[in-house]
């Protein structure tokens, strides 16, 4: 009779009872949490990738504004002279004298594509500086605003589409020095013994800089859009378990008994 049941007390059977929705409850909060965790390390990972590509490209532009080898030439007759051709001079290397260059006169004196790549590359340094200063604040490892989710989401899609916008105005000029330098060195109107200008090292690394923010822009669009919560079946799991489990802190035994 010491072991007998009565209905309405706390006998071993019921206090047993919600052992099993307990551990249930374990396995969703751990699937909820590791969840979390590996949305966090996604966001994170992407982000820092998407901004050192942005900054890498940045850093790249910036040398390809100013480097005087947008433009090579290379001459038959004395092979011990090669010309270079950039947005601001002109240089030419020789073997015994070295390196000599002469700045633009006149800034417009220069060929329209010249002209306007100037301005272009100006423009992408300054989206690209402002695309890092935006988008640095809206990192989620950095501590400042961290309260406002919803505004550090705007910030990094901001410094993606800033990046986006300073890849662009990298590729246009340097593609567009690269048509017309294609162009002249096809045109059949000039001697053919007369020297043509071709591909200098800037218009590689003027493509390679461009791409980069493109691709930077467009990984910190994506970290920015990533869902930081986790899946909902686990949230379902743990609140089932807790309405099933209602009187487990006070000792009392399942209502359903």
């Amino acid at each position: 009779m010491a072991n007998a049941y009565i209905p309405g007390s706390i006998g071993p059977r019921s206090s047993h009872s919600c052992q099993p929705r307990k551990t249930v409850a374990s396995i969703g909060v751990a699937q909820v949490v590791r969840s979390v965790g590996m949305a966090f390390v996604f966001r994170v990972a992407m982000q820092f990738v998407g901004i050192l590509l942005s900054f890498l490209g940045w850093v790249l532009s910036m040398i390809t504004t100013y480097l005087p080898h947008w433009k090579n030439l290379n001459l038959d007759l004395n092979e011990m002279e090669n010309w270079t051709m950039g947005l601001w001079q002109a240089c030419v290397i020789q073997e015994e004298v070295g390196r000599q260059c002469k700045d633009f006169d006149s800034f417009l004196a220069l060929p329209a594509e010249l002209r306007i790549s100037r301005i272009l590359m100006f423009l992408s340094n300054g989206l690209g500086l402002l695309g890092l200063l935006v988008s640095g604040v809206g990192l989620d490892c950095s501590r400042i605003g961290e309260t406002r989710r919803g505004l550090k989401k705007g910030l990094l899609i901001l410094g993606g589409i800033l990046f986006w916008a300073a890849g662009v105005t990298v590729l246009a000029p340097v593609s567009w020095v690269a048509y017309q330098t294609v162009q002249e060195f096809w045109d059949e109107t000039v001697p053919e013994i007369v020297p043509r200008w071709e591909f200098g090292e800037a218009l590689f690394l003027g493509w390679f800089a461009g791409f980069s923010l493109l691709l930077g822009g467009c990984l910190l669009t994506c970290g920015a859009c990533t869902p930081q919560a986790a899946p909902a079946s686990g949230h379902y799991a743990v609140a089932e378990t807790l309405t099933q489990c209602p009187y487990l802190e006070n000792g009392t035994a399942d209502p359903r008994m």
